[in-house]
């Protein structure tokens, strides 16, 4: 059974840092792409960032580009989610999505299993 647990949510004030952590157990996290995606109160769940397999090729959504970072340690089976200069905008549900492909994907739908979710609140 694939679960994927994360960490590392809270409340920040705005222009501060998180890290989020997401562990995977269940399956060869390895050989799968993995994803972040947030979902805000009223609307949908957006696209935050993704990683292929191996670490090699990121994309993030354009309201996070050059503020948040992706990586993965595939040794701990663990993908992570910097997020530096946060805005209260950017307060959020934060969901770790494992991928059903070694590639990056960058839409729910592309996406097999999904985390609990952290809160992350950004005050002004």
């Amino acid at each position: 059974q694939v679960q994927l647990v994360e960490s590392g949510g809270g409340l920040v004030q705005a222009g501060g840092s998180l890290r989020l952590s997401c562990e995977a157990s269940g399956r060869t996290f390895s050989s799968y792409g993995m994803g972040w995606f947030r979902q805000a109160p009223g609307k949908e769940r957006e696209f935050v960032a993704a990683i292929s397999w191996s670490g090699g090729v990121t994309d993030y959504g354009d309201s996070v580009k050059g503020r948040f970072t992706i990586s993965r340690d595939n040794a701990k089976n663990t993908v992570y989610l910097q997020m530096n200069g946060l805005k209260p905008e950017d307060t959020a549900v934060y969901y770790c999505a494992g991928g059903l492909s070694p590639g990056l994907r960058v839409r729910v739908w592309d996406y097999g299993y999904w985390g609990q979710g952290t809160q992350v609140t950004v005050s002004s």
